[in-house]
């Protein structure tokens, strides 16, 4: 069977990976099952360093000074060896998402500046909102 066949069959069969998955591959997302991509995507990056998983949640890392009572954002040259890599932890983690989609998806999240950003687009467009989510349990009961 072809590599394109085996595919088309994963995604008409909605079946996340053809055979078991890996702990040292990326999880693919390919436009289903979102759901189950988002928690092994989670575990997938805490396993690698928690700080990645949260430089995701809580967004990008900024880091403040504070000249004449005004805050102002750091230069690159003032931050610390730990500040500078709570700032890399976003770029890495921006790094393994878009590694981690096909092109559609990438293309649905590619002018985006920070993953968290990256990943609530996929959630809305995957998931929907707060309320449609809402309006999809009520209309289950």
């Amino acid at each position: 069977m072809k590599a394109s066949q085996v595919f088309r069959s994963m995604v008409e069969n909605k079946l996340p990976f053809v055979e078991g998955a890996s702990i040292h591959k990326l999880p693919m997302f390919f436009g289903v099952n979102y759901h189950f991509w988002k928690v092994r995507m989670k575990i997938f990056i805490e396993s690698i360093d928690h700080g990645i998983w949260n430089a995701i949640v809580n967004g990008l890392y900024i880091l403040m000074t504070m000249i004449d009572g005004v805050p102002v954002e750091k230069s690159f040259d003032e931050l610390t060896v730990v500040e500078n890599k709570r700032v890399e932890y976003d770029c890495i983690a921006k790094n393994i998402i878009t590694s981690a989609l096909n092109l559609d998806e990438f293309f649905k999240i590619s002018r985006c500046s920070t993953t968290k950003e990256m990943l609530d687009i996929l959630e809305v467009t995957h998931e929907g909102t707060t309320d449609v989510k809402r309006a999809r349990k009520h209309a289950l009961i």
